[in-house]
C-alpha cells in the first residue's frame, strides 16, 4: 500500500516535508515510526520513543496502535506548533 508522509514543524525543517512510501498491508503508526526511526541519525533523534511526538492519521489524531489504510496520509509533528 502506499501512503502520504507528512513532516511539521521542527521535524519538517530537518526531515523534509512530503514523501510517498510504499508500506505492507496492517502497518501500525508504530511499524511506520519504526520504518522511519531506522532510516538515518536525525530521524532515530527526531523520531525517538522518548521523544514527544504527536501523529495523525487523515488528519486525525491516533494512537501508536492505529493501522495505517491505503492512501493514507500519515503526519508527525511536535505537540505544540505555532500557525
Amino acid at each position: 500500500m502506499t501512503i502520504r508522509l507528512k513532516f511539521f514543524a521542527s521535524l519538517r525543517e530537518r526531515l523534509g516535508a512530503n514523501e510517498a512510501l510504499t508500506l505492507p498491508a496492517g502497518t501500525t503508526v508504530a511499524g511506520l515510526r519504526d520504518l522511519l526511526l531506522a532510516r538515518s541519525d536525525a530521524h532515530a533523534e527526531l523520531l525517538a520513543r522518548g521523544r514527544a511526538v504527536r501523529c495523525a492519521v487523515n488528519q486525525q489524531l491516533c494512537a501508536e496502535d492505529a493501522v495505517i489504510g491505503d492512501g493514507a496520509e500519515v503526519a508527525f509533528f511536535p505537540p505544540v506548533t505555532g500557525g
